[in-house]
């Protein structure tokens, strides 16, 4: 699964999408029946100022809720397939990877939505500042982002193939 910032497309694997839209499915079903069950039984305990019970089902209920209303925009926003890509350019889709300068260490990882789980490669969402910085770039290139601590980091790509699972 991955996903492009320019026209706001998330491209999903055929197993992401439906791994998504079950999650989907039984929050908006089940998962909100089964909250609703443990904020019921929590009122029915009294005073609600000093119940701790109510409090972490009303903390769980939003928890859920904003996860409803995040997967359903991923699933309104999403394509089923690959998403276009270049070998040689970095973009998402892409395994990337890119050497830190003054280091001779590499690290490849998968330029992807963080939605993506059970890949057996790190993942780095293409909004990150370094997935930012690196994005349409091709091999041989230099990138520089700006770090946490507002220092700069430049990178130089040594290779972008699309990933292969």
């Amino acid at each position: 699964m991955t996903e492009t910032r320019a026209d706001n497309v998330t491209w999903l694997t055929q197993e992401a999408y439906d791994r998504l839209k079950a999650e989907l499915d039984h929050l908006s079903g089940p998962g909100r029946i089964e909250i609703a069950q443990k904020i019921e039984a929590a009122r029915e305990e009294g005073d609600l100022r000093e119940n701790g019970g109510y409090h972490a089902a009303k903390e769980e209920q939003g928890k859920i809720e904003g996860r409803i209303l995040q997967l359903q925009s991923i699933l309104e926003n999403a394509r089923v397939g690959e998403a276009p890509r270049s070998e040689g350019v970095v973009g998402p889709g892409m395994t990337v990877t890119i050497s830190f300068e003054g280091d001779d260490e590499e690290v490849t990882f998968l330029l992807a939505s963080r939605e993506e789980s059970g890949v057996p490669i790190d993942v780095y969402s293409p909004n990150s500042p370094l997935g930012s910085a690196i994005n349409g770039k091709k091999v041989g290139d230099k990138a520089t982002y700006t770090l946490p601590n507002g220092r700069g980091m430049t990178v130089e790509i040594l290779d972008a193939t699309p990933y292969g699972g």
